[in-house]
């Protein structure tokens, strides 16, 4: 008997679960037409909990350069939920806008005479048969979607720009020949080695001003020369900065170059943005 009235239970329970499932909205999805890239460009976004139309509050905004649903937006958008709880404020309440790839290679990548230094790398050429876009992405970003967000939403004029891989490559090339564009870089295993490391020389006749800067590096048993390349990166604009600048290099041997960024990002809110603890 009391397996039977356990089994209806059952019965009349279940369509009353189903009847209160309602969709989990993390953000709100918007499309910008760009006459620098010549396509539509789908941007995610996702805004804070308590952001109001109406109210008077700005917000500082996080830009992911791979920042598809498929890619890093729906799990860095996490970080900074977590980080911006009450119970923890590691920093203010964020505004984060993804965008969406549709070229990575060609977009994240500078102009170069010859693709000769992909054979050192055992690279392909033909996984780059579209390449050196990066000075119209960088017109995008800074003339089209940035005034955009701007206008859209209650912005504080503070702004974290995170790239990982070739990724990490075009938020390097931000950094040295646009560097006002952000004031927060978190740049996490870069590949420098795109032109021969071209950036590194570059680096050595850019001061930076008050800006802040993370460099997170795998493990360089993985990729010791993505490793190389991006310690020699940190140490040059540790030498060359100014002092209201803030450099760090962060080695991370238990993480591979596929899943390193997530923890990257993390350690880069944690240097950005420390608590005091209390001993």
């Amino acid at each position: 008997m009391r397996v039977l009235l356990f089994l209806f239970s059952l019965v009349f329970c279940i369509p009353l679960v189903a009847q209160e499932t309602v969709p989990l909205v993390l953000g709100e999805q918007r499309t910008i037409d760009s006459k620098f890239l010549n396509e539509t460009r789908i941007i995610n976004i996702y805004l804070p909990e308590e952001y109001q139309e109406n109210d008077t509050a700005h917000y500082p905004i996080i830009y992911i350069l791979d920042g598809g649903m498929e890619e890093d937006f729906i799990h860095l958008v996490g970080l900074v939920r977590f980080n911006t709880q009450p119970w923890i404020a590691r920093f203010p309440r964020s505004i984060v806008v993804g965008i969406e790839n549709t070229k990575r290679r060609r977009d994240f990548t500078f102009e170069v005479a010859s693709l000769d230094f992909l054979k050192e790398m055992d690279i392909p050429q033909e996984q780059f048969i579209e390449y050196g876009g990066s000075e119209n992405y960088i017109s995008f970003l800074e003339h089209e979607l940035r005034p955009s967000i701007d206008s859209m939403y209650r912005t504080s004029g503070e702004n974290t720009l995170i790239g990982e891989s070739l990724g990490g490559l075009l938020a390097t090339e931000i950094l040295l020949e646009h560097t006002e564009l952000f004031s927060h870089y978190i740049i996490s295993s870069p590949s420098l080695w795109w032109g021969n490391e071209s950036l590194l020389e570059t680096a050595q006749y850019r001061a930076l001003n008050s800006v802040s800067v993370y460099i997170g590096a795998c493990q360089k048993k993985e990729e010791p020369r993505m490793y190389k390349d991006a310690k020699k990166l940190a140490k040059i604009l540790q030498k060359k900065s100014a002092s209201s600048s803030r450099i760090y290099f962060d080695y991370m041997p238990k993480e591979l170059h596929s899943i390193v960024l997530h923890q990257a990002v993390y350690n880069a809110f944690k240097l950005f943005y420390p608590h005091v603890i209390l001993e």
